[in-house]
């Protein structure tokens, strides 16, 4: 299986790559903070990390990548 945002080949049982599925991780690590201190969901998450110009690359395609398919689906934070 190749990973949907760079084509790299993925772990088996892995939607994404080892770097984006670093990424992944880091953001649902990281919203529990955010969830905490400013009472945001998701989905506004996801856009907060998306638009901020220090998010790193493979974080911010993830964001991106996840609000494509919580639009197109209903996913939060799933990567099925």
């Amino acid at each position: 299986m190749q990973c949907p945002l760079c084509n790299r080949p993925t772990e088996e049982n892995e939607a994404l790559c080892a770097y984006h599925q670093r990424a992944y991780l880091n953001l649902k690590e990281k919203y529990d903070e955010w969830k905490t201190a400013l009472g945001i969901r998701w989905t506004e998450y996801l856009r907060e990390v998306a638009d901020n110009p220090n998010t790193g690359e493979w974080v911010r395609e993830v964001a991106q990548y996840l609000l494509q398919k919580e639009a197109a689906s209903g996913l939060t934070q799933s990567l099925s």
